[in-house]
């Protein structure tokens, strides 16, 4: 009998083992949890209360003490700290990327160290979970074809929670059956709109695909019942984009390679939006170039393909801040940074961004491919003599191709943890999770970073 194309891609999910993944994945599955742990430590500090929220409300709702909310001081079940940790690293729009577009790491990550730290898992079994995550979620988003980008569906909670489900599935060691009936469950807790960006609940996206991967896979262990097909006829694509999928590219070239090796994943600069990383990395490159001061300016000009989502000239709040163009670009050539407190109130309605940011035009070119591989920024500055100075983007910064050195990406985690942990507790982490496949777990890592109080 054929098997059905969710039981070709459960057969192929399954299949990966630790013992076959490249060093190249081993090492960038390490990255990741490196790179997750700082943004979801950033995260919990971010300005208009995500992470105090959502540590407070799972605290509220109680639970046996299971696993670590970071930088929380407690533990809680199992679905709670998925829930809060993966809020938390989707908070600050800080997370690693893929292509096409997606944050593979704000769902996932939350649920492996939480089944990991429960079960006393080893570190070889968190990078296979966190490997094969990852390639379940590029599998659903290139399957996808009809999943836009920047409105409709976001995609933490429709294709990140398929790569919990099947984090949690590999890690619980679920039967073939007992998959199948995980991802038919997952595929009617799907769901989150990208209306709500630059609000909380856009970071929530992420806990919601974190909780309801570790629930549909907790519940199938004990024998719950759903679809046996979920990616098939009437199933995920028919009910979220009619006509509009591929789902053969579900199993076609499974891992072979990874696509977290090719096309890659990247690791952001800037904890800001993934389209506005170009235009900030001309701005500062402009600042520093030109030796450029914000009293000099007079206007900024941004050429940019067409994408709605990040046009926003007037940002109702510092967090909505972060997937505005103009802002982002504005605060790069005002700052010469953009750090994590480049998105507070208070600096949204600072008076020399008040003055300049009715100033900042973007310009829209429609021959520029919206594609975050393919495209490229111009940005502008005319300054108070006359002088017009340009600079032009076409790699990415943090992406393959361009990617952040190590010296960079150790300086955005210390930067990220130093906000919470102390630099002894963050040096510890670093070289426990630099040696992760060594681990006979991970709770010395939860240990440090739930931040118990003593």
């Amino acid at each position: 009998m054929t098997a059905t194309v969710t039981e070709s891609f459960v057969d192929n999910l399954l299949a990966v083992k630790y013992a076959t993944l490249p060093g190249a994945a081993i090492e960038l599955c390490k990255q990741v949890v490196l790179d997750g742990l700082a943004v979801i430590h950033a995260g919990s500090t971010e300005s208009s209360g995500v992470g105090r929220i959502s540590i407070a409300y799972v605290k509220e709702m109680g639970g046996a003490p299971q696993a670590s909310v970071i930088t929380g001081g407690f533990k809680t079940s199992l679905q709670n700290a998925a829930y809060a940790n993966g809020t938390m690293g989707h908070a600050l729009d800080f997370d690693n990327t893929s292509y096409p577009p997606n944050h593979p790491m704000s769902p996932t990550l939350p649920v492996i160290l939480a089944l990991a730290e429960y079960h006393g898992l080893n570190g070889s079994k968190v990078i296979e979970a966190l490997a094969t995550a990852f390639e379940v979620q590029a599998r659903v988003r290139l399957a996808a074809t009809g999943m836009a980008t920047g409105f409709g569906f976001h995609k933490p909670g429709t294709v990140g929670l398929f790569g919990a489900t099947a984090a949690a599935a590999k890690l619980l060691e679920l039967t073939r059956q007992q998959t199948l009936m995980a991802f038919g469950l997952a595929g009617s807790r799907a769901g989150s709109m990208s209306i709500n960006t630059g609000t909380m609940t856009k970071s929530s996206h992420s806990g919601h695909g974190a909780r309801m991967g570790m629930e549909s896979a907790l519940l199938a262990q004990m024998g719950w019942t759903a679809s046996a097909d979920v990616f098939g006829p009437k199933g995920f694509f028919d009910t979220f984009m009619p006509g509009n999928a591929k789902p053969e590219l579900l199993s076609q070239g499974f891992a072979a390679p990874l696509r977290m090796l090719d096309p890659g994943i990247g690791f952001k600069a800037f904890p800001s939006n993934g389209f506005t990383q170009r235009p900030i990395d001309g701005a500062l490159r402009l600042r520093q170039e030109h030796c450029l001061k914000p009293e000099q300016i007079a206007s900024v000009h941004i050429v940019f393909p067409r994408f709605e989502y990040v046009d926003r000239p007037q940002p109702k709040s510092g967090l909505d801040g972060k997937f505005s163009v103009q802002y982002t670009t504005l605060i790069a050539l005002l700052d010469g940074e953009v750090t994590v407190d480049s998105f507070t109130d208070q600096r949204l309605n600072a008076p020399d961004v008040k003055a300049l940011l009715p100033h900042v035009k973007l310009e829209i070119d429609d021959s520029i491919p919206l594609d975050k591989t393919k495209m490229h920024v111009i940005v502008s500055v005319t300054t108070k003599d006359g002088r017009l100075l340009t600079m032009r983007v076409d790699k990415l910064l943090g992406w393959p191709g361009n990617p952040l050195t190590r010296d960079q990406r150790l300086q955005k985690f210390f930067g990220c943890t130093r906000r919470v942990l102390d630099a002894q507790a963050a040096q510890r982490v670093l070289e426990l999770v630099e040696r992760l496949e060594t681990l006979p777990d991970v709770r010395g890592i939860m240990d440090i970073v739930r931040c118990e109080r003593q």
